[in-house]
């Protein structure tokens, strides 16, 4: 496929049919992962491809929870969304559905090999992820190109705990997100709902809109 129609097609995909992921495949598009950047080449990163059934049960039965307060957030207008609606309907089938996924991959990092230098600003850090999340778009566009189709999620890192008792995860290495894998069971989106480049892209000052 051409890079810009993967970039441009690369939405979340909440519906899933039950078809298995052949190992050699899956192996392909988390080798994209190894490729990505990270602060000082530490690669930090670490997977779990959860295809056992019951431990993908025990994933649902922890999200759901979550995410049943993050919708009943949403319902009362406490979350805002930029999206169309009907999103949160598609969201909650894959809240419900999430143990008949083929694949959900667990994304791991070792916090001592991440460097977050924005850690005494006073706010929520946002650099330590420079280390963690491009390998996981790596993986996300390297499974479309695939055929594949892929959710990232990061409410399961609320309970971290429980999952590291789950999948024997050292007490070193911490829960960065989940990511669902499998091949879609509808079609891919012909266009994403993105923010035009004249809203995000500034000129030499906040605000200031590069010609």
């Amino acid at each position: 496929m051409d890079f810009n129609e993967v970039v441009r097609s690369t939405g979340t995909c909440r519906y899933y049919k039950p078809d298995p992921v052949p190992t050699g495949l899956l192996a392909q598009v988390l080798d994209a992962a190894r490729w990505a950047p990270s602060g000082g080449n530490r690669q930090p990163l670490r997977f779990i491809v959860v295809r056992d059934q019951v431990k993908k049960q025990a994933l649902q039965d922890l999200y759901l929870p979550i995410w049943d307060d993050y919708i009943a957030g949403i319902r009362q207008g406490q979350v805002r969304l930029g999206a169309k609606p009907g999103l949160v309907d598609h969201a909650d089938h894959f809240a419900r559905h999430m143990a008949e996924i083929p694949v959900l991959l667990l994304v791991l990092a070792r916090l001592a090999d991440v460097h977050p230098t924005d850690h005494q600003l006073g706010r929520l850090s946002i650099v330590g992820g420079a280390s963690v999340y491009p390998a996981v778009q790596n993986i996300l566009l390297a499974a479309r190109d695939a055929g594949l189709g892929t959710a990232l999620t990061t409410l399961h890192c609320a309970v971290e705990p429980m999952l590291k008792t789950l999948f024997a995860i050292p007490d070193d290495i911490s829960v960065a997100a989940m990511v669902s894998i499998g091949w879609p069971a509808q079609a891919f989106p012909s266009k994403l709902t993105r923010r035009p480049l004249t809203e995000i892209v500034f000129a030499d000052s906040y605000g200031v809109p590069m010609s």
